[in-house]
């Protein structure tokens, strides 16, 4: 069953057997039926899912939805994106994750390509390089400021700032190239010194605002 979207900021969904919920503590609105709710923590598996969560600020805590039943979720009134997985792989910064089916398969990857300089400068913008990963067939719904834009990439490549970028999904290279000049250096730029840059074919999903969470 998917997440349905009740407005732009809530959405509900079934909970059965086998149809867990793993969703953002707190963001549990209401239910109905006889379900549970058990706390949970970590994105990623073993010693580099820790790296992962350590280095990305990955420590969300999250608790799953066991039993049967109706659950809504929403968070601080974010804007929220029903994204329908089909045998294929979101990659998102796990601040951005409101819920997902619990039987989605979960890591950490890093998503950029120039080691610990690169890491360095993802920490400086609030990108974290290390992200969540989630595949297979199910539903996830993201949090964002103002909404997301889905942008398709069919081979080209696109700019995007990285405080903007939610997730994508599909056959994508992703890089962060820094961008900064003299005029950046002493105060006078347009600000935007980082770019992630994207490639391949699939999608971007971009919100509406630079507003961190």
């Amino acid at each position: 069953m998917s997440f349905e979207q009740i407005n732009s900021k809530v959405v509900r969904t079934e909970v059965a057997p086998g149809r867990e919920v793993i969703a953002r503590r707190g963001s549990m609105l209401g239910y109905e039926g006889q379900v549970t709710f058990r706390p949970i923590s970590g994105q990623g598996q073993g010693i580099g899912g820790m790296i992962g969560s350590a280095l990305a600020g990955e420590s969300t805590s999250n608790m799953v939805a066991e039993g049967q039943g109706k659950v809504i979720y929403g968070f601080r009134g974010l804007h929220v994106t029903v994204v329908e997985l089909g045998n294929e792989t979101l990659t998102v910064e796990a601040s951005r994750l409101l819920a997902y089916h619990a039987h989605l398969s979960v890591g950490v990857e890093m998503i950029a390509q120039g080691g610990i300089r690169q890491a360095v400068a993802g920490a400086m913008t609030g990108q974290g390089l290390f992200t969540s990963k989630i595949s297979g067939v199910g539903t996830v719904a993201l949090l964002s400021h103002g909404g997301t834009v889905e942008l398709p990439l069919n081979g080209e490549q696109i700019g995007v700032d990285p405080q903007a970028y939610v997730g994508h999904t599909g056959a994508l290279n992703v890089d962060l190239k820094a961008a900064v000049g003299f005029r950046d250096l002493v105060g006078r730029g347009s600000g935007e010194a980082f770019q992630l840059q994207l490639s391949g074919h699939g999608r971007v999903y971009v919100q509406a605002s630079e507003e961190k969470f």
